[in-house]
């Protein structure tokens, strides 16, 4: 199954709803593995963008830290 483009934002909302559905016991019994295997794949979905994020951020925090090359150093 190919993971389906959801924004993280509307990852959350969409877990939260379900679990506010679950806490109310608006969930049938018949439905409840479908809404926390749903609800599972949205954590894990959002899990995956947090990871990807960070990599990225290191990345970007990395290139900043790099020591500049000696033309670009002052001359002291």
């Amino acid at each position: 199954m190919a993971k389906e483009e959801i924004k993280y934002g509307e990852a959350i909302k969409e877990v939260d709803k379900i679990l506010q559905r679950i806490q109310g016991g608006e969930v049938d019994i018949d439905d409840l593995a479908k809404e926390v295997k749903r609800a599972v794949e949205l954590i894990k979905i959002c899990k995956n963008k947090i990871e990807k994020t960070e990599m990225e951020i290191k990345e970007v925090v990395k290139t900043f830290e790099e020591p500049k090359s000696e033309e670009d150093q002052p001359p002291f």
